[in-house]
């Protein structure tokens, strides 16, 4: 259906692809991986022809209709989110305008002598619209909107005043309604609350097209993938399975490169030391040129090419008192909302608590309160002795100062630290090198994340508040954080809708619902296993 056929690629000085061929074969659902930089978006852009390689080609079947989602959404305002969407189906949005248009004539007072005309034409209108399937397409999208979480008001209201998240679940309804037969979802699960994920996955293992995804949800792309392509190194690699497959394929091919290298390493070293006894005596230069021509004709194997993997160790935190925070009889509200009624919590030592919840449900509210960013209409709330508070949010990604580097900012923050420190600091956040020289307002959203972070442990809190920390990362951030929190000795409290974080990290559940708050004594696996639900409001 699509085929990469030996393509070479170039960006500047950086070799993205070298001769590599892959292919995208009808009904097989494709995860893209490889590190940041490595060039899937290029990929993409090269599939729907916005870039060229350098040689090769990409060839695509006639008549197939292809997709593309990517983070960068461009102008929506003046329609609502349904046009919005319904225009990503074709000629019928052209009809549903008009339509649209004609209605608001027939209710103008000061359109009454041509309402006859008006009407006839809102006929035909009508008819078309019929036959194009719009009232089924507006249901469908309807369908698609509200699976991403969006309430009738939103639907109906102009897309321009949605923020930059929501604008982008527009561009994804979009393509998911227009079901192409090629869909090119480029990080589709960005921005996308834990509800929308489980719906988005549903429906992209209903899809039969052909998919070619790339996602820093681990959990996500394993349920739905059964192939994965990973760029690396130039080169285009095929594993049949899903993501989890491919990380234990990797590490076995990188351990059988490992040992086939090894094994030649001694036996050339064997042969050079037989020809550098013997080289001087007549009696044996034949064997000596024999074995010296032997060794010319040797195909050298390379050893594997290492992975820069980060590996960040907490430094002990000072120990708190048994009570971390506590919460008696809360209320607070928002206008003639109300959020919590009455809400008691007691959070101790080593309890990792993650906050489940719909949108809107309180759970950034939650963090806010304890974190003494905002205050309870009633009722109080204690932080105990001896804890030192870090909290995360991504309003603190806002707080770096723009004109300032990577390095300046460690420096500023932590004057007493060593550069030797605060290189290693940066290096396991993924700042290697000069990367270290990039001020603050150039940063992507990851990398302020990273920043934001790397500040927070480098002197660590005993209880950490972390309101949606993987949003940004990549699969490799994302796993050096896991495997460092789970290590760590202190408190937590947090909000994410990466389900591979809330399994590893959290012991205790609390969970926000119209019905009422529920605690649960186990991590999220339990909580899952209890409730049938991989969150609130879905059952699965």
């Amino acid at each position: 259906m699509i085929r990469f056929d030996s393509i070479s690629k170039q960006n500047s000085h950086r070799i993205l692809f070298l001769e590599a061929s892959a292919a995208l074969n009808r009904g097989e659902k494709i995860g893209l991986v490889g590190p940041n930089g490595a060039g899937k978006t290029t990929l993409f852009r090269m599939i729907t022809g916005e870039e060229l390689p350098d040689t090769g080609q990409v060839a695509i079947e006639k008549q197939v209709s292809i997709g593309y989602f990517n983070q960068d959404v461009g102008e929506m305002s003046g329609r609502s989110a349904v046009a919005e969407v319904m225009d990503g189906a074709g000629p019928v949005s052209a009809v549903a305008a008009e339509l649209a248009s004609l209605e608001a004539a027939m209710a103008d007072p000061d359109r009454a002598d041509e309402m006859d005309a008006i009407i006839e034409r809102y006929g035909e209108v009508q008819a078309r619209f019929d036959e194009l399937g719009g009232y089924e397409l507006e249901g469908r999208a309807r369908e698609v909107l509200a699976g991403l979480s969006f309430s009738q008001e939103m639907m109906d209201g102009d897309v321009g005043a949605l923020s930059g998240g929501w604008k982008m679940r527009v561009a994804l309804a979009r393509i998911l309604l227009m079901r192409p037969d090629a869909m090119l979802l480029d990080e589709p699960s960005n921005h996308l609350d834990i509800e929308s994920l489980i719906w988005l996955e549903g429906f992209l293992k209903g899809y039969e097209g052909a998919l070619l995804m790339t996602s820093h949800d681990r959990e996500f792309m394993n349920r739905i993938v059964t192939k994965i392509i990973e760029i690396d190194g130039g080169s285009l690699n095929s594993y049949s399975g899903d993501y989890g497959f491919y990380e234990q394929q990797r590490a076995l091919n990188e351990r059988q490169q490992q040992a086939q290298f090894e094994r030649q390493q001694a036996m050339l070293a064997k042969e050079l030391k037989f020809i550098e006894r013997f080289k001087a005596r007549a009696s044996h230069a034949s064997q000596v040129q024999s074995r010296v021509k032997k060794l010319e004709k040797i195909e050298r194997f390379e050893p594997p090419k290492r992975r820069q993997t980060v590996v960040f160790d907490f430094p002990p935190a000072p120990r708190s008192g048994e009570d971390v925070a506590v919460l008696k009889n809360v209320h607070k509200g928002y206008g003639s909302r109300t959020i919590y009624e009455g809400l008691d919590l007691t959070i101790r030592r080593k309890e990792r608590w993650c906050v489940m919840g719909v949108n809107g449900a309180g759970k950034s509210t939650l963090l806010k309160l304890i974190a003494g960013v905002t205050e309870p209409d009633t009722g109080t709330v204690t932080v105990g002795g001896s804890v030192k508070m870090g909290y995360f949010s991504q309003h603190a990604m806002e707080l770096l100062d723009g004109d300032q580097t990577i390095f300046e900012t460690l420096e500023t923050t932590f004057p007493q630290a060593g550069q030797g420190a605060l290189r290693a600091l940066a290096g396991c956040f993924g700042f290697s090198g000069d990367d270290v020289e990039k001020k603050c307002r150039v940063l992507s959203g990851g990398e302020k994340a990273r920043l934001v972070m790397a500040i927070m442990l480098f002197n660590p809190p005993n209880f950490l508040v972390l309101d949606e920390p993987t949003n940004h990362l990549d699969l490799d951030t994302k796993q050096m954080l896991v495997t460092a929190l789970a290590n760590y000795e202190g408190t937590m409290l947090f909000v994410s809708h990466d389900r591979h974080f809330l399994a590893r990290l959290s012991n205790r559940v609390l969970e926000l619902t119209p019905e009422g708050i529920h605690q649960y004594g186990g991590g999220y696996t339990e909580y899952v296993a209890s409730t049938g639900q991989e969150a609130p409001g879905i059952h699965s």
